[in-house]
C-alpha cells in the first residue's frame, strides 16, 4: 500500500488547494487556514509541480480552478468524506463522548438564547470542548469544517441533514409610548403612516410580506432607521422609535416585560420557516454530534427557550 499521499507536506498542499478552490482567492484561503497567502501560493505551486498539471489559473484579480483542478477537487473531497466517515464510525463505539465540537450559530439568536445554555451541554459532557462561531452570514459548514450549525428560515442545501427544532415566526412590535403617540395600526395598509424600523437582512427587503392564513399583503414600509443588525433595531423599538418586524425569539423578553406590544397580531411577516439543527450528510455522525443533537432537541422541547 502506497501511503506517500498521507505525508505532512502533501497534506498541507491538499489543504491549500481545497481552501483556494472553496474560497476563490489566496487571501481568503490563507485566512481560513491561518496562513499567509504567499505560503498558500507556494504550497499550491509545489503540488502542481509534483503532479505535473496546472490546477489553477492565476490573474491579478482572481483565481480560477482549471477543469483538471475541478475534477481533482471533487475526488479529494469524496476521499476526505470517506475518511471522516470511517473515523466517525470507529468512534461510535466509544464509551465516553469526547472531543471538539465546532458550531456555527446565528449571531443575535446565539448571543441571546443559545450561548447562555451551552455551558449546560459542557457540564453534561465534561470531555467535550466547543468552538462556537457567531455570525449572521450563511456559512458553508462543509467547506469551513463545522460539525453542526443552527439555522433560521428555510433550507436549500441538499448536502445537509436537518432537524427542525421549532417553528419560527416574524412578527411586528412597537413600544407602548410609540403606539400611544401614533396610534395602533389596524391593517397592513396603515403601516404607510408609521415609522418602520427596517432590517436589511430580510429576504424580501425592502418589502414586508404580511401573511394571514392564505391572505398575503405586500407593503413597502418607510422609516428613518435601516440596519443589518437586529439587536440594534430592537433597542430602537424599545426607545419608542417605531415599529419593528423581527423574529418572535428576538422580542419575546420585551413583550413579556411589557416594553413592546404586538402589532397586527393576526399577521406574521414573511414565510414562517423554522429553526433547524443542520450537519453534513455523513452516514456516521460522530458521538459528540449525536450527543449534541439529542441535548439541543431536549432544550427545544416542549417549547424553544424563548417560548417557556
Amino acid at each position: 500500500m502506497n501511503l506517500d499521499v498521507l505525508n505532512n507536506q502533501h497534506s498541507d498542499e491538499i489543504a491549500a488547494f481545497l481552501a483556494v478552490a472553496a474560497q476563490g482567492s489566496f487571501v481568503a484561503a490563507g485566512r481560513l487556514l491561518q496562513r499567509h497567502p504567499t505560503i498558500i501560493s507556494k504550497r499550491l505551486a509545489a503540488m502542481e509541480k509534483r503532479l505535473g498539471v496546472r490546477l489553477v489559473e492565476r490573474s491579478t484579480r482572481q483565481v480560477r480552478i482549471t477543469d483538471v483542478g475541478v475534477k481533482l477537487e471533487q475526488r479529494l473531497r469524496s476521499a476526505i468524506d470517506l475518511m471522516n466517515e470511517a473515523q466517525a464510525q470507529a468512534a461510535e463505539g466509544a464509551s465516553e463522548v469526547r472531543g471538539t465540537l465546532r458550531l456555527a450559530l446565528p449571531a443575535a439568536m446565539g448571543r441571546r438564547w443559545l450561548g447562555p445554555i451551552l455551558p449546560g451541554f459542557l457540564e453534561a459532557y465534561p470531555q467535550v470542548s466547543i468552538i462556537a462561531d457567531y455570525s449572521e452570514r450563511l456559512v458553508d459548514i462543509i467547506d469551513e469544517g463545522f460539525d453542526a450549525a443552527i439555522r433560521i428560515g428555510e433550507l436549500d442545501d441538499n448536502r445537509l441533514i436537518a432537524k427542525k427544532l421549532s417553528d419560527h415566526r416574524r412578527i411586528l412590535c412597537a413600544s407602548p409610548a410609540y403606539l400611544e403617540k401614533h396610534g395602533m395600526p389596524r391593517t397592513p395598509q396603515d403601516l404607510a403612516s408609521h415609522n418602520c424600523l427596517r432590517f436589511s437582512g430580510l429576504a424580501s427587503f425592502p418589502q414586508w410580506r404580511l401573511h394571514r392564513g392564505n391572505e398575503l399583503q405586500t407593503v413597502t414600509p418607510k422609516g428613518n432607521l435601516t440596519a443589518n443588525d437586529s439587536e440594534s433595531l430592537l433597542a430602537a423599538a424599545c426607545a419608542d422609535a417605531g415599529i419593528l418586524g423581527a423574529g418572535d425569539w428576538l422580542m419575546s423578553r420585551e413583550i413579556a416585560a411589557g416594553r413592546l406590544l404586538h402589532v397586527l397580531p393576526d399577521w406574521h411577516l414573511d414565510t414562517a420557516g423554522g429553526v433547524y439543527l443542520v450537519r453534513p450528510s455523513a452516514k456516521f455522525p460522530s458521538a459528540v454530534v449525536v450527543a449534541f443533537k439529542q441535548w439541543i432537541e431536549a432544550r427545544f422541547s416542549p417549547a424553544p427557550p424563548w417560548g417557556l
